[in-house]
């Protein structure tokens, strides 16, 4: 399967000596215990001389990471076909600040600050398999040397619109390789997705977004009596629309499949609306979102907000699915990320952070694919 993947991702690569380091790298992330390192890896697979070959082929050479993603999205999309692109922050924590891209972040699965490194990484995901084919690093501060960032804007200071920014290009650049456009599914920790959402549908693309409580939009539902044509926070809308619930009804190619308690989700048409407008009915252009309240019935319902570009017909069917594909994006992050260095680069080199990111990703390929195959197929 390495061997599969590999003729195709360095044909970009003009020389050999770069692609045998390339199918090094790779060999090494995959077989390496513990942290991956170029000194572990080279440890392994060589010697001194396979280390400082390794370390230049990453963070000095001049080879271009693009090509090289897309000859890997476009192996997924003959070998696992994906059905939605997720997008989502990959956080990498870190002691000190000497790594580039490294800045205090809010983490809210650790409820604190934290020092760490952001991207933002768009997964080709199915029901069986998910893989990172694409990348934005967030530089939270001017780098302290001279780096080519390539024409990623460098704020002065932690920005948190940037997340969503940095979404929508991911998306963006995916789109224009050439393949089949799939919907993209967003979950940005706790951003406004609001931004992302406008720019992908201008583009012509369709996007679900998993939104904040506190995100204002205006009730453009004529169910809801006495709220229609307010400015409320989304959670307040959804609230306001428990009487519009009902259950989530999961299908396969069999029929419908019975759920235990199956989760309860409400949809109510909003509107974005216009910043300082006196008019109680002005909307931003670009109207039409889909709010969606899903979870489980109960006093905390509901569990999840979500919001797209989707009309409330197709919402309803949508957002459970992105919601498991997001599901099983975590999970795979968890289980093959982290063995295979997805976060596992210390050098202060932007281009070396992007050159490792993806040969980390095509490692991660083979090990998400790997497992695939090797597991029976779940409708």
């Amino acid at each position: 399967m390495l061997g599969a993947l590999t003729e195709k991702l360095f044909v970009s690569l003009a020389r050999s000596d770069q692609r045998r380091k390339g199918s090094d790298y790779l060999r090494g992330l995959l077989s390496t215990p513990g942290r991956k390192s170029i000194r572990n890896m080279a440890s392994l697979i060589g010697d001194s001389a396979t280390g400082q070959g390794l370390h230049h082929f990453i963070c000095n050479s001049t080879w271009d990471w693009t090509p090289v993603r897309r000859a890997l999205a476009a192996h997924l999309l003959r070998t696992a076909p994906p059905v939605a692109w997720v997008v989502r922050p990959l956080t990498i924590p870190k002691v000190g600040r000497h790594s580039v891209g490294v800045g205090r972040y809010f983490s809210s699965a650790e409820g604190q600050m934290i020092t760490a490194q952001r991207a933002i990484g768009v997964w080709m995901a199915s029901d069986r398999v998910s893989v990172p084919v694409e990348w934005r690093l967030h530089l939270s501060e001017p780098p302290r040397s001279a780096l080519d960032c390539g024409g990623v804007r460098i704020p002065a200071r932690p920005d948190p619109g940037l997340l969503a920014e940095h979404a929508a290009q991911a998306c963006l650049a995916v789109a224009s390789w050439g393949a089949p456009v799939r919907p993209a599914v967003l979950d940005l920790d706790g951003a406004d997705p609001l931004p992302a959402l406008e720019r992908l549908r201008a583009a012509g693309l369709r996007a679900v977004a998993r939104v904040p409580e506190d995100v204002e939009l205006r009730v453009e539902e004529p169910a809801l009596t006495g709220h229609h044509g307010r400015t409320l926070p989304a959670g307040s809308i959804m609230r306001a629309s428990r009487e519009l619930r009902r259950p989530v009804i999961r299908g396969t190619g069999g029929g419908p499949r019975p759920v235990r308690r199956p989760p309860l989700m409400a949809t109510v048409r909003v509107g974005r609306p216009v910043p300082g407008s006196a008019d109680p009915a002005g909307t931003a252009p670009g109207g039409g979102l889909t709010l969606v309240g899903l979870g489980p019935g109960g006093p905390d319902w509901p569990g999840e907000l979500w919001l797209t570009t989707y009309p409330a017909d197709r919402a309803a069917m949508a957002i459970p699915r992105s919601a498991d594909l997001v599901d099983r994006v975590g999970r795979s992050l968890a289980s093959v990320g982290d063995r295979v260095g997805v976060r596992d680069y210390a050098g202060r080199s932007f281009n070396g952070w992007h050159r490792h990111i993806t040969l980390a990703s095509a490692a991660y390929a083979v090990a998400e694919l790997a497992g695939s195959a090797g597991a029976p197929h779940r409708p």
